[in-house]
């Protein structure tokens, strides 16, 4: 007969808590956005150290961690609401308010002094930018426009600038066209999760879709529309002869097989079509930026 001992106990107290920290700073978010801030660092490096890679990624993980944190603690309330956060671990009690604010405050503080020290004053701005602009202009903005997402692009394009300006320790035109790429792809990206959420958003009183319509044709253009910018914006750095003729031949090839699904969306107009162009959009950005990384090795 098996019987729960004290250490037993404690042991699944630890699992419990562990777990309700990885949803709370969105674990597997977090990765995305670390994979992404090293890629821009591998660009831009001149001699590559896996030190810089592993600081940058506990850097990169912790201010994105603590922004991901704060949004969970300002919106406590509204996500107990929606079935898609009604199990995060402040709505379930898992994590009290008061746990929240002092992890999100550490895991910002920790980031950010890492950047500094381990590499230079403009990564660690471009951090606190990017955890500003996410928690207290993006987050409040979700509840009153769907200029929200506008907003949000900013700091959500910032991940690959900041890993190659951690590289160079300067602002240049490469680190901007890194900017450019994931900001224009952030629309495309998000529009798609909205239409597919879009009902459990509006039990929050959300309405993220670019339309007032919502999940029309409008919606379904704008998605499309921002697609297909991908294709100029891709290969802008070959423009300005930062990248060879083939890796921007394979970014324009990404775009045009990203703007497919989008194509089907406006035409279909289907929650299953948004979902296409919602997965497309994960493989894209890693496959341009990698197109990058190989055209300078």
């Amino acid at each position: 007969m098996y019987v729960k001992t004290a250490e037993t106990s404690l042991k699944e107290i630890a699992i419990t808590k562990l777990s309700a920290y990885a949803a709370f700073v969105k674990l597997r978010l977090s990765f995305l956005v670390v994979v992404s801030s090293v890629i821009g660092y591998a660009i831009g490096v001149a001699a590559f150290s896996w030190v810089d890679v592993l600081f940058l990624s506990i850097s990169g993980f912790l201010v994105t961690g603590a922004s991901n944190g704060f949004n969970q603690i300002i919106e406590r309330d509204i996500d107990v609401l929606m079935k898609r956060t009604a199990s995060r671990p402040l709505p379930t009690g898992k994590m009290s308010v008061l746990e929240g604010l002092i992890l999100a405050t550490a895991l910002g503080v920790v980031g950010l002094l890492l950047l500094y020290f381990a590499f230079n004053s403009l990564a660690a701005i471009l951090g606190a930018l990017a955890l500003f602009s996410y928690v207290f202009i993006y987050t409040p903005l979700k509840k009153h426009t769907p200029w929200a997402v506008f907003a949000g692009a900013f700091p959500g394009a910032i991940p690959p600038m900041l890993g190659y300006v951690a590289a160079t320790g300067a602002f240049d035109l490469y680190a901007g066209l890194l900017f450019a790429v994931q900001f224009v792809w952030q629309f495309p990206h998000f529009w798609a999760i909205a239409w597919v959420a879009d009902e459990d958003y509006k039990k929050a009183g959300y309405r993220l879709l670019p339309s007032a319509g919502g999940k029309d044709g409008r919606s379904a253009f704008l998605t499309l529309t921002y697609s297909l910018f991908l294709i100029p914006v891709g290969i802008l750095p070959w423009a300005f002869d930062l990248i060879g003729g083939a890796a921007a031949a394979w970014a324009a090839i990404a775009a045009v097989l990203f703007a497919i699904p989008a194509i089907s969306l406006y035409l279909k107009r289907t929650d299953k079509a948004a979902k296409i162009v919602m997965f497309a959009s994960f493989f894209y950005l890693p496959i341009i930026q990698l197109v990058y990384l190989l055209d300078k090795i």
